[in-house]
């Protein structure tokens, strides 16, 4: 019994003795290398860049208030549409102290200026009655006398402009009335009923009350870096697609090139606009991301291979060409324009030449 044990134990050594070397010997066998077979075949190349942007409206505008003020009523709300003159807030008035006593002040003085006027003139005209003054000194008088009832009217007219926000002789001209400055979508309302808001001047560019903008007429803004820049010129076909909206792309035109660099993320790139087709049945939103893809450079009918095919050394490129004996043999080749993918070649083969791509990378499928 323990003799059979001992020549199981043998048999089991030898076993794992000659599978060792058979394992050893499999993997020391060099391994055949195959290559996947190209063909050189005419075809059109494009080059392309792709733009990141934004669709922006291009008219789009910021309604604010002729003066300083509270909201006290709201007539319209974001996503409304708007007519040029139409109301979106009314106004209560809060008058800046010194220009409302200046213009009190203004219209005493004129107040003053109008009595004295008139009495001249009632008198001058008793004179004149009578034929005792002469037509000249008449005439001066009731000048004088218009002149301050102009100026008591306009100061009074100031003085509620400033106090009210409107004049009794111009009520429809109310500033303490907000409108539209354009027809188009209220893209937004920052302020709410209550909030105080002011007039643009010099030291303020005053409160935004409405943002408005016409949706008919949108375009793309994008920048593009500049090392491609040079390439465009205005009117260069675009395809612009809309991230939010899978199913939409729009051709457009290139109409605007910035003549001056910006610099984003420490690279320098150029502003670029085009204008967007909004007839498709889409509802398309102010600020949405957009890709344009502007085709750079085109060459037709020309002879290209796949650019994995090339190999470098230094300024030179080649391919290895299939020859007549199934082999294939390193040949020097001129290329042209690429499209990341394909690439032209402009001598070096011809038409139909087999030429060695990428290596085929072996699988457990591939091997059964």
């Amino acid at each position: 019994m323990k003799r059979i044990v001992k020549y199981i134990i043998f048999a089991l050594i030898g076993v794992l003795i000659i599978g060792t070397f058979v394992f050893l010997y499999k993997n020391s066998r060099p391994e055949k290398v195959e290559y996947q077979e190209l063909e050189a075949t005419l075809g059109d190349i494009h080059r392309t860049t792709v733009v990141t942007g934004k669709i922006a409206p291009r008219n789009e505008v910021n309604v604010k208030p002729q003066i300083n003020g509270i909201i006290a009523e709201l007539y319209k709300e974001a996503g409304q549409q708007v007519k040029e003159g139409e109301v979106i807030a009314k106004l209560r008035v809060i008058p800046d102290m010194n220009s409302l006593s200046s213009a009190q002040s203004r219209v005493r003085l004129a107040e003053i200026n109008l009595k004295q006027a008139k009495t001249n003139y009632d008198r001058e005209k008793s004179l004149y009655d009578k034929k005792l003054v002469s037509d000249e000194e008449y005439d001066q008088v009731l000048q004088a006398y218009n002149q301050a009832k102009e100026e008591q009217a306009a100061a009074q007219e100031s003085l509620e402009v400033i106090r009210d926000g409107v004049s009794s002789r111009n009520t429809t001209g109310s500033s303490t009335l907000v409108r539209s400055t354009i027809t188009g979508l209220i893209l937004d309302i920052p302020v709410k009923v209550g909030n105080s808001v002011i007039q643009a001047n010099t030291m303020n560019d005053g409160t935004t009350v409405a943002t408005v903008a016409n949706m008919s007429d949108l375009i793309f803004d994008g920048n593009i870096d500049e090392t491609e820049v040079g390439s465009l010129v205005e009117g260069m076909p675009m395809v612009i697609s809309i991230g939010a909206l899978r199913d939409y792309s729009s051709e457009a035109a290139l109409e605007y090139i910035s003549p001056k660099a910006v610099e984003n993320n420490g690279a320098n790139q150029f502003e670029i606009k085009a204008a967007l087709k909004t007839g498709s049945g889409h509802t398309i939103r102010s600020g949405y991301s957009a890709n344009a893809e502007i085709v750079l450079e085109t060459a037709s009918q020309v002879l290209t291979i796949p650019e994995s095919a090339l190999e470098f050394d230094g300024d030179d490129t080649f391919v290895y060409k299939k020859n007549a004996e199934g082999g294939y043999e390193r040949v020097q080749v001129q290329t042209g324009l690429s499209d990341g993918v394909d690439i032209e070649i402009k001598s070096g083969l011809n038409q139909g030449d087999k030429v060695r791509g990428p290596k085929i990378i072996k699988t457990e499928e591939n091997e059964n």
